[in-house]
């Protein structure tokens, strides 16, 4: 068994004991919980990624719920040792939760939270942050900067791609996916091709209109297009980001023979999940093809990246922070609280998980719901009709 780690602790009196594993942004979440009367211990101790004996520790005999991580293994054992210690609730401080066995927390009737609603913006803005590093070459040249190597303007010096009036290919036309598209395509005019396996008609609408109005004003419009398939989307795109769901058929969706389909100065992104794409194939990609270019919010091992990916020129790397602004982050705090604080309230599930306006209004006490609980329905719980 780990030692006991050291927590800090907000309102001791408190009648509810809620553990989260980690510090994060903001106070609001922590003033909601202790207002209803919780006990908040925060984890302090000094390590990335806490093992299941950490946590187990963190539980202990009496626990009411947890808020944690994405990088924790919230499987059979955690659920079963939060179970015998009374607890109902855990959610995750993230809209993803591929390390989470759901059907074991429903096994042991703890509800699921999740915190979507409040990443999309961010985390195209990432994504689009990523694709113009990459285009113009700005890491390398800020580098080139720093290093002092810099004599003079040079003509070919650092010569990038220019975005405009060239296609944009998006994989998976959800709300994170349609986002980049308009701001690719209303930022930088450029046409459009997706692929989804459900039609993004609000998304073409958009396209549409932009394109009407640029001809409107003496511009060539911008076009859209849904592609047959990815392939597709990979062969004609100039720039491509990847936005699916990370499952069995998503695994390794970007393959070397996927790799080799694309154009030979095409700009990848992805700020989805990590094994979407086969990094080993990646990189050996990136070395046959120089002018190739990549930007990687996600890794197939997080946190570590594959033999020589580091060593790319041509890709720009980030430590998973596509969702790091600070209204974001703050946001996912308090509704990863509220989810674990309503179900210990008896609260019914939100109805749309995807519009969370009213519990990250800080001028209102929040809706007595569940922002988002995933095994909501498995567990037979009610819906709010607020």
């Amino acid at each position: 068994m780990a030692k006991p780690v050291s927590i800090e602790v907000y309102n001791p009196s408190g009648k509810y004991r809620v553990v989260s594993t980690k510090s994060m942004p903001g106070t609001r979440w922590i003033n909601l919980l202790v207002e209803q009367d919780c006990r908040v211990e925060i984890c302090t101790q000094n390590k990335t990624i806490l093992s299941v004996d950490d946590i187990i520790a963190l539980i202990g005999d009496k626990c009411d719920g947890v808020i944690g991580q994405l990088t924790e293994d919230w499987g059979e054992t955690l659920f079963s040792a939060l179970s015998k210690a009374g607890g109902k609730a855990f959610s995750n401080m993230a809209v993803g939760y591929n390390n989470v066995d759901v059907n074991a927390a429903t096994k042991y009737g703890v509800a699921v939270g999740n915190t979507p609603g409040v990443l999309t913006e961010t985390t195209a803005e990432l994504a689009a942050a990523l694709s113009l590093a990459a285009a113009r070459r700005i890491v390398e040249a800020d580098e080139f900067m720093r290093a002092g190597l810099y004599e003079g303007w040079l003509p070919h010096l650092f010569v990038g791609n220019l975005l405009k009036g060239q296609t944009v290919g998006v994989i998976g036309a959800g709300r994170i996916g349609s986002a980049y598209a308009r701001m690719m395509v209303e930022g930088f005019k450029m046409n459009l091709i997706y692929y989804d396996l459900y039609q993004s008609t609000r998304l073409e609408k958009f396209v549409t209109a932009y394109g009407e109005f640029l001809k409107a004003n003496g511009e060539q419009p911008v076009t859209w297009k849904r592609a047959a398939s990815m392939d597709e989307v990979l062969q004609q795109a100039d720039l491509i980001s990847l936005h699916p769901i990370l499952d069995k058929t998503t695994y390794h969706l970007v393959n070397k023979e996927r790799l080799s389909m694309m154009k030979k100065e095409a700009i990848l992104i992805n700020c989805s999940r990590g094994p979407v794409i086969d990094e080993v194939a990646l990189v050996e990609h990136l070395k046959a093809n120089p002018m190739f270019r990549v930007g990687l919010d996600v890794f197939e091992d997080e946190p570590f990246m594959k033999p020589g990916l580091a060593d790319m020129k041509n890709a720009v790397v980030v430590p998973h922070i596509a969702s790091a602004s600070k209204w974001t982050r703050e946001g996912m705090a308090t509704l990863a609280a509220l989810n674990v604080l309503g179900k210990i309230k008896g609260y019914p599930a939100w109805a749309d998980p995807n519009r969370v306006e009213p519990f990250l209004n800080e001028n209102a006490p929040p809706p007595a719901a569940c922002p988002s609980i995933v095994n909501a329905k498995a567990l037979s719980l009610p819906v709010s009709k607020l």
